[in-house]
């Protein structure tokens, strides 16, 4: 198992190196310049100042050129420098907007995974009764709700018309000034809503995902060896049953690490949080490379990394993953 994990480690480097080379050639294939972007809304602006602000930012150098060079900074952990009017360095852009798009979507991780799990099983456990089909209802409801028009809908009856919570921002306005209990109060208010958004559809895919898992399980020889010698229908589900119905769940897990850095573009704009989803957006609309970039090689690192940690736990959870290894 060891020389695996070792092997797979290894082979991150030339898959980043591929998944850089594509996103960047795609990245500067798409329509639009960061010039023509900056100057569009000044006429006055000439052919030579565009090309001193092309030459500037590298621009008027060959694709494969500018690759190397951007990949010679990202082996050194340079990110570069943001081609939006400020010019800071991408690396603290993202350094200050980190910690909130991490904290929100771990949040939202944790309350998917930790309630998907029991709805599963008690849907898997009270087949075809009216627990069961209630949950199906919720689950369809999850799937065809739409993000966007969700979160729209949670502003306009929780904010506006009860006026119950907030419908931007982190803080109120002034709440440095409050205490310790009223600024974590008025942060838990301002979070209620991006969470619910985040959590809601894929709380509905993944109790889906948890019964069928359980329902195949709980059809298997052993557990009804099980059920004859006597255990009790508790012991059968949560000691046997559970632990390998959990198993393809663990595979998710794996591919959510990576949406817990690029998984909040549409609430963090509708609710103009400043984390890095809103990041990605402004940078994509500006045709800041370096930000896009920057992003999509953290995303792109953290699934590799996802996925070698879903292979873990595999091991983990299954011996005989082990033993093979």
């Amino acid at each position: 198992m060891t020389t695996y994990i070792l092997k797979r480690i290894l082979m991150l480097f030339p898959l980043m190196l591929g998944i850089t080379l594509i996103t960047f050639t795609v990245i500067h294939l798409a329509p639009g310049e960061p010039v023509e972007m900056q100057m569009a809304m000044n006429p006055k602006v000439g052919k030579d100042a565009r090309e001193r602000m092309r030459k500037f930012y590298g621009l008027d150098k060959p694709l494969h050129e500018q690759y190397v060079t951007w990949v010679g900074r990202l082996v050194r952990l340079d990110l570069g420098t943001s081609f939006s009017p400020d010019n800071r360095p991408v690396l603290d852009k993202i350094r200050e907007r980190l910690p909130v798009t991490l904290s929100l979507n771990l949040i939202a991780l944790l309350l998917e995974f930790g309630l998907a799990v029991p709805i599963g099983i008690l849907a898997a456990t009270h087949r075809d009764t009216w627990l069961d089909k209630s949950i199906t209802v919720f689950v369809f409801i999850g799937f065809a709700v739409p993000t966007f028009w969700l979160a729209l809908l949670l502003m306009y009856f929780f904010g506006v018309k009860l006026n119950w919570l907030p419908i931007s921002g982190l803080h109120t306005l002034g709440s440095d000034g409050y205490g310790t209990f009223r600024y974590l109060w008025d942060l838990a208010k301002h979070l209620i809503m991006p969470i619910m958004v985040a959590s809601f559809g894929s709380l509905a895919g993944l109790s889906r995902y948890m019964r069928s898992t359980m329902l195949n399980v709980i059809g298997q020889d052993y557990i009804t060896t099980a059920r004859a010698k006597g255990l009790s229908e508790r012991t059968v589900i949560y000691k046997h049953a559970l632990r390998n119905a959990l198993l393809p769940l663990i595979t998710l897990l794996g591919f959510s690490i990576p949406g817990l850095i690029g998984g909040s573009v549409i609430f963090e704009t509708i609710f103009a949080i400043p984390g890095m989803g809103q990041l990605f957006y402004q940078g994509a609309m500006s045709r800041d490379y370096p930000v896009v970039m920057g992003i999509l090689v953290i995303g792109a690192f953290l699934t590799l990394v996802g996925n070698l940690v879903a292979d873990v736990c595999y091991a983990l959870a299954d011996p005989r993953i082990r033993q093979g290894g």
